[in-house]
């Protein structure tokens, strides 16, 4: 089997891709499309594909008969390849300036090397619609699988109480954007390599790496709110430009674990928290910081309440001091 790894480099090519189509750059868009005559570009409307190297001259002309975008909003991103083939998928929130509401896109890219270089040789975008809307029914056999495996983790499983953390790099885009694809690749493999070995020697589990970001999981509050402490103060210290910006969330609960990966709200918490987080702060839940009570390693802001997207009602959130 073709060895299948996260590409962190082909994640940052994805994004400038999107940079360069909100700024309506005709010269840069071509760049990033394959000369190849198999060039396939699907767009999201009924007739919207076209295949072959002319696609490449009028890809410009094709965005600027877009609406201008007053914004984008990144709602999910990933990217993989395998020796000289890549790709990834990402779903977007658009504000177009004559719309009121925004529209959703997935967008999937498909890469080859050229020459040592990564080209679109196929893209596909589409709006998401119920499939009760589409084709008169729900799809559910994802939900079942997942279903199922919540139901037989009695076999592969650790479940209980766990502080969970979550890392982001804050304005990773802009940094790939300045310092190149290969370089940016590197560093966020150092960065990974140098997070790992900080939960791990706090006792805890490097779960995963999440596009420019981290899931671990800790068996306490105090080893979880340790390493966290532990990573931004690294990070501080370090002359190295870039400096990285590291958001850092965490909530405790109860976690199921099966093979290798956790299911539980508290991972969805933890995850939400995150994104309310600033560039070198660590945001923890109040069950977090009710865990490790008046401990003299620890000082905290004063809670403020927030909501938090998918989850009802409003969350106090706490500031760690490091």
């Amino acid at each position: 089997m073709p060895e299948i790894r996260a590409s962190p480099e082909l994640l940052a090519v994805s994004r400038r891709w999107f940079n360069a189509l909100i700024s309506r750059k005709d010269r840069e868009l071509q760049n990033f499309l394959s000369t190849s005559d198999h060039l396939q570009f699907i767009g999201s409307a009924e007739g919207e594909t076209w295949i072959g190297s002319a696609v490449r001259r009028a890809v410009g002309n094709h965005f600027r008969e877009v609406p201008n975008i007053l914004k984008r909003e990144e709602l999910w991103a990933n990217a993989f390849e395998s020796h000289e083939v890549g790709w990834a998928f990402s779903a977007h929130r658009f504000w177009f300036e004559n719309r009121p509401k925004p529209i959703t896109f997935h967008t999937t890219l498909v890469y080859t090397l050229e020459d040592g270089s990564w080209k679109i040789i196929h893209r596909h975008a589409s709006i998401p619609m119920p499939n009760l809307e589409t084709i008169g029914y729900n799809h559910s056999a994802i939900q079942a699988l997942l279903d199922a495996a919540r139901q037989d983790l009695s076999l592969t499983q650790r479940e209980g109480l766990a502080s969970v953390m979550f890392t982001d790099i804050v304005d990773s885009t802009v940094l790939a954007a300045a310092i190149g694809d290969r370089a940016w690749s590197a560093l966020i493999a150092d960065h990974f390599a140098q997070l790992r070995g900080i939960v791990e020697s706090h006792g805890g589990q490097f779960v995963k790496s999440l596009g420019d970001g981290t899931l671990s999981s800790f068996p306490s509050a105090r080893a979880a709110l340790t390493a966290a402490r532990a990573i931004q103060t690294g990070l501080a210290r370090q002359d190295a430009e870039p400096r990285l910006g590291l958001r850092i969330g965490l909530h405790t609960g109860d976690v199921v674990q099966a093979e290798g990966d956790f299911f539980g709200t508290v991972v969805n918490k933890a995850a939400r928290i995150t994104a309310q987080t600033g560039a070198g702060e660590i945001c923890l839940s109040d069950v977090t910081r009710a865990m490790v009570g008046d401990s003299a390693d620890f000082t905290f802001s004063a809670p403020v309440a927030t909501p938090l997207r998918g989850l009802d009602g409003t969350h106090l959130i706490h500031r760690l001091g490091w």
